[in-house]
């Protein structure tokens, strides 16, 4: 089985203009074109769910196009609904996803919605068999171990507490409770709205209140933390720093720095279906196999460049016959001309 990917969690900025920085780490490692599914999920709940999709959708394909992104947004909105995350239907780009997206909304909804479904086992079958995981704003939040339910608290009035994540990192070893927004300050000199706008008095008073052994990520906005399961190594990329804060003590990483992923707990790599129910697994795992198996016969788009190829090749146009190869290469294509004709496989 391959390594499971890489894990990517964004404090803000995923479409700012110097968002790009933060993907790349990810994408430099899969396949062209990279298939994307952005999901919903998070954003669910708003009347304009598909606008928010939308926004991170659109930055991959204009501003990582170098890549060659196929971007699917994945409308699973919640999960009790034809728009579910427990709909095959629905929740089928994800079976081909080289790279997954969740991004803002709201943490506690994302996990109500998310746990012991379809999708969240399916993502989760997908990373061990090596797609990467991108989390930004509200969905970083939500995949620790312990998430702090925002709205409720800021916007609601709540008091203060955590509740259970979607744990992503559990069958790692390593427990975690994320914050983005670290070092919000929009609101200003008279209220601090750091630490995901709750503050930093508010979330010490939850430090106490979590497990043993759990650590808290405190992710700076327009800043990343990647989380390499191949080297067992952790980065931080952007324009701030990480946290991690664990029994009272924090350590701060700037951004460029490595450190081990041990910084964050006694990590371990879980066998490949642990965690995942036979019928996902098996779905996910005859989805891979028929994306490994080579075609047998060739596309009709494919079949119909070879034959103007060879076209042009016997009316001596070289350079477009160089130009259909390079257009087949792209669609994953090498053609090899032969005394017998011509040959091709996939690259």
């Amino acid at each position: 089985m391959p390594t499971p990917g890489l894990i990517t969690l964004i404090g803000s900025g995923e479409t700012a203009p110097s968002g790009r920085a933060l993907y790349e780490p990810a994408f430099d490692r899969l396949p062209k074109p990279v298939r994307v599914a952005v999901m919903e999920t998070p954003a669910g709940f708003e009347l304009n769910s598909p606008h928010v999709a939308s926004r991170v959708s659109d930055f991959i394909r204009h501003r990582l196009q170098n890549y060659k992104p196929d971007v699917t947004v994945v409308p699973a909105r919640r999960r009790d609904t034809e728009f579910g995350t427990n709909n095959p239907n629905i929740l089928r780009p994800l079976l081909d996803a080289d790279c997954i997206f969740m991004g803002p909304g709201s943490p506690s909804y994302a996990v109500r919605h998310l746990t012991g479904t379809f999708a969240w086992e399916m993502i989760q079958a997908r990373h061990r068999l090596g797609a990467c995981l991108t989390f930004a704003s509200s969905a970083a939040i939500a995949i620790g171990e312990t998430a702090v339910p925002i709205y409720e608290i800021y916007k609601v009035g709540d008091d203060p507490h955590w509740i259970p994540g979607l744990d992503l990192l559990g069958h790692f070893g390593l427990r975690i409770a994320c914050v983005t927004h670290w070092n919000n300050t929009e609101g200003g000199a008279n209220l601090d709205t750091s630490r995901c706008y709750i503050g930093r008095a508010r979330l010490e008073t939850l430090l106490p209140a979590l497990s043993d052994g759990t650590v808290v990520v405190g992710v700076d906005e327009h800043t990343a933390l990647t989380l390499d399961f191949s080297k067992l190594e952790c980065r931080v990329l952007g324009k701030g720093t990480v946290t991690l804060v664990d029994e009272g003590t924090e350590r701060v990483f700037k951004s460029d720095t490595d450190f081990p992923m041990s910084e964050i707990g006694d990590v371990r790599i879980p066998d490949a279906s642990e965690g995942i129910s036979p019928e996902v697994w098996d779905d996910v795992m005859a989805a891979q196999q028929a994306r490994e198996k080579p075609p047998t016969e060739l596309p009709d788009e494919a079949a119909a460049l070879i034959a103007e190829r060879e076209e042009a090749r016997q009316t001596k146009q070289w350079e477009r016959a160089d130009a259909l190869r390079e257009q087949l290469a792209e669609m994953g294509y090498s053609v090899t001309d032969t005394p017998e004709g011509t040959r091709w496989e996939v690259a």
